[in-house]
């Protein structure tokens, strides 16, 4: 049975409480030495001391594809002492790759227990998969778990919630949702962070205004003193937007929302703000890049100050930050 359709949803603006960098973009592939066509949708994180990104970087060319053996993602590593200006490091830090595995990429870092959790996505001759891996350095990585297909977008939450890690996931339910690209935001818990399960359903896209296609998370959640402050990738198709990118055709556009969940239970929705956080506005997000009208967070850091920055990617190209005060967050989802 086919789902009633969900119409255009027109013009988005970003919320006022939000403000972007004047560096913006902060990366681009003009800094990392190893020369990527792309750099986009990194995790980013404070970690002994310092900021840690890790970005995805992609490879826009046949001889660079043939050097990489034909995988055309991988992951790049930077630190920075501001959070601003960052030192690339001079080769890729992560790839997966083998005889099943095409790609690893969209990395998600958590610091839990003074030890960094990174999630990432994988696709495979056989399904999309999302994976969990640990690193005391960034040059060794232990990866823990992998899921089956087809999921991916998963995040950490930074610590344990009733004994049990927990994680949010967005599953790829074409099939039992009427065929469409209708995909949902779904929470799951672990013992060990290897096996999980007591799967729900967190957030649905009928629940969201801005969106017509499909939900993911985003940044990992922060904790703060009204709940788990939690952003999410919100996705709405336009067929009039034609090409709109280097791609042959493009018409979705992805915007950044923002919930707020129980600090005990994070399976309950404490408060939801029905309009975006994040929309494409500025040049480097809607113009001139791989596809127009990305919006996609990544990484979200409290600073003592109270003030949040979120990193994100933009346009699927260059890597971007926007901040706003907590309380003005918090405020929103509450309203």
């Amino acid at each position: 049975m086919l789902l009633p359709a969900i119409g255009l949803i027109g013009e988005l603006t970003s919320s006022p409480i939000i403000v972007r960098h004047p560096k913006n973009p902060i990366l681009t592939s003009e800094q990392v030495p190893y020369n990527p066509a792309l750099v986009f949708n990194a995790g980013v994180t404070k970690f002994q001391g310092q900021y840690v990104m890790v970005f995805r970087n992609d490879y826009g060319n046949a001889k660079l594809q043939a050097l990489y053996s034909g995988n055309t993602t991988n992951l790049g590593l930077a630190y920075s002492k501001d959070g601003v200006h960052w030192e690339v490091r001079p080769e890729p830090c992560f790839n997966l790759g083998n005889e099943e595995i095409i790609r690893t990429y969209d990395p998600r870092l958590t610091v839990i227990d003074g030890r960094c959790y990174m999630c990432f996505a994988v696709d495979t001759l056989h399904g999309i998969r999302g994976g969990f891996a640990v690193t005391d350095d960034f040059e060794n990585f232990e990866v823990i778990s992998m899921s089956a297909p087809d999921n991916r977008n998963m995040v950490l939450f930074p610590e344990k919630i009733g004994g049990r890690y927990v994680r949010l996931e967005r599953p790829f339910t074409v099939y039992s949702r009427g065929g469409s690209e209708r995909f949902d935001i779904w929470i799951s818990d672990s013992s060990d962070m290897k096996y999980w399960g007591n799967s729900e359903l967190l957030l649905a896209v009928e629940q969201v205004p801005f969106a017509n296609a499909k939900l993911g998370p985003a940044a990992p959640p922060i904790k703060t003193s009204k709940g788990w402050l939690t952003t999410f990738h919100a996705v709405d198709i336009d067929p009039s937007r034609g090409k709109n990118g280097w791609e042959p055709t493009w018409k979705k556009r992805y915007t950044a929302g923002i919930m707020l969940l129980d600090l005990d239970n994070p399976q309950r929705i404490v408060g939801l703000y029905k309009e975006p956080l994040i929309t494409p506005d500025v040049s480097y997000e809607k113009d001139g890049g791989f596809r127009n009208h990305v919006i996609f967070p990544g990484g979200m850091i409290l600073e003592d100050t109270g003030e949040v920055k979120i990193y994100y990617g933009a346009g699927d190209t260059y890597e971007c930050l926007a901040s706003a005060h907590v309380d003005d967050l918090i405020s929103l989802c509450l309203k």
